[in-house]
């Protein structure tokens, strides 16, 4: 039985998926965007963004952490130096996950992962957007209702032509 279990197996041995999900990672951190499938960029997700939160706190000790699930000195360098400063007022979420389509060979789910701020193109349109009033789902307030005397004159001169 599988009580309790919730993580993707991505039918592979614990060490193979251990060692996919570091090399993923890595890739993810030197490039900003890689493809891959759905299930792995789900799963990388959550492997990745706790070692995205540990690297704000640039110390020795979390370097060490960092560097054990990543097996890189030039990406845990590059995490630490150029990722953490942009993501430094970021409260979470720092990966995107966007379908592309199938892939040709064997129809598997193709998704695109990329870290969040270093999409230039919604970077272009947030800071060429105006600061508006926040959007809300309820109504706005009610525009002023006609004065009370302004409708009955008009009505009954109606009336009485």
């Amino acid at each position: 039985m599988r009580h309790g279990k919730k993580h993707n197996h991505l039918g592979r041995t614990t060490s193979h998926r251990v060692a996919m999900l570091s090399n993923l990672a890595i890739s993810l951190i030197t490039h900003k965007r890689i493809f891959t499938t759905v299930a792995k960029a789900k799963a990388l997700r959550v492997y990745v963004e706790p070692l995205i939160t540990k690297s704000k706190d640039d110390t020795t000790h979390s370097r060490r952490v960092v560097f054990s699930y990543l097996q890189s000195k030039d990406a845990v360098t590059e995490l630490f130096r150029d990722v953490s400063v942009k993501i430094a007022d970021r409260p979470g979420g720092y990966t995107r996950i966007i379908k592309v389509g199938n892939r040709p060979g064997d129809a598997a789910e193709m998704a695109m992962i990329e870290l969040v701020d270093y999409n230039d193109n919604l970077q272009k349109e947030k800071s060429g957007k105006k600061a508006g009033a926040k959007t809300t789902r309820r109504s706005r307030a009610k525009k002023a209702a006609p004065k009370a005397g302004d409708a009955p004159a008009a009505e009954s001169t109606d009336a009485a032509e």
